[in-house]
């Protein structure tokens, strides 16, 4: 296959607001050893991003430095060593950086196949929540059936795929939310009991429900001694972002005499390898949910690559509910 020398892109020309965002040509990747490349036809948008713009988020080692975790697209090119993949094959990937481009390169492992019956605009949404959330709640969280389980933020992208997971493997799912339209949704995605954080108490509703097994919190700051007296005891706490920043003020006697566990987790500067055993759990196990219709991403907007910074205002906004997406082929 033919493929051009340079594509359209979006780069951050300095750390800053969502005007900072510049499109911009750049050539188009090589794939390395063990790589595929990706013609994009949409990126998702995810706070990271927005971080990353901002100068609080550098790309890991040897990571492009254009924006964008992941996408979905066809791939037109392999490189050494990659089995299991060809050209022509359209796929969905997890990124190490470089989605906001008409190409992309990423470890062939990373990549998973579209599901079937699902839109490549659908698909390019599924990696970043959907790695986070398998990791995090059941992996490193340990979630079970039947266990009570609280995610805050309910209506994010991390959110709505947190709650329809945990709903489908059989946990009770609390959540909070900020309006009537974002509960509204996390009832219909599979939320028992959805709370107004801004006129409910989560920690009293907890309580009263015997307290939370596990928590996947992406808030912190005051939130973070709430949630420990929110949990059960021998609890699980697990952190994966900071919107309220990452210091709290605890009383670790609590976390001793009531046997809790602390914890958390960031994607992207986890290993290769990881991230390739997080990929084959997934398919082995919730892309049948995905090829059935069980589960699914929650969209909320789309815009062209261009308007990268309009999708960040909007991610930013918090106003959104699910997914925002770019559209680039």
């Amino acid at each position: 296959m033919s493929l051009p020398e340079t594509m359209r892109a979006v780069e951050i020309s300095a750390p800053g607001g969502p005007e900072v965002l510049q499109p911009c040509t750049r050539p188009v990747p090589v794939p390395g050893a063990g790589e595929i490349l990706i013609r994009l036809a949409y990126a998702g948008v995810n706070r990271p991003d927005a971080l990353q713009r901002a100068g609080s988020y550098a790309p890991p080692p040897g990571a492009s430095d254009l924006p964008g975790l992941e996408g979905a697209g066809e791939i037109v090119a392999i490189g050494e060593g990659v089995s299991g993949w060809k050209p022509g094959d359209m796929v969905t990937a997890l990124l190490p950086g470089g989605g906001y481009a008409e190409y992309v390169a990423t470890p062939a492992a990373h990549a998973l196949p579209v599901p079937g019956g699902m839109a490549l605009r659908e698909a390019a949404c599924l990696p970043e929540t959907f790695f986070t959330v398998w990791s995090n709640v059941f992996l490193r969280g340990g979630l079970r059936a039947g266990e009570r389980f609280l995610v805050h933020g309910g209506s994010s992208g991390i959110g709505t795929t947190a709650i329809q997971l945990a709903h489908a493997f059989g946990a009770r799912v609390f959540t909070t939310a900020g309006s009537a339209d974002k509960l509204k949704v996390c009832r219909k995605l599979g939320a028992d009991v959805a709370i107004n954080y801004r006129d409910e108490d989560f920690v009293d509703i907890m309580r009263k429900a015997g307290g939370a097994n596990l928590i996947l919190d992406m808030v912190g700051g005051d939130y973070i001694p709430r949630n420990i007296r929110a949990l059960t005891d021998e609890g699980r706490m697990v952190h994966i972002a900071f919107l309220s920043g990452p210091k709290a003020e605890l009383n670790f006697a609590q976390i001793m005499a009531r046997r809790l566990t602390v914890t958390g987790s960031t994607l992207r500067p986890q290993s290769d390898a990881a991230k390739a055993k997080i990929a084959a759990d997934l398919r082995a196990q919730v892309w049948p949910l995905l090829e059935a219709g069980r589960i699914g991403p929650v969209m909320d907007s789309e815009f062209a690559l261009e308007d990268a910074a309009k999708a960040h205002e909007r991610i930013e906004s918090s106003g959104h509910i699910g997914k925002i997406v770019l559209r680039i082929g």
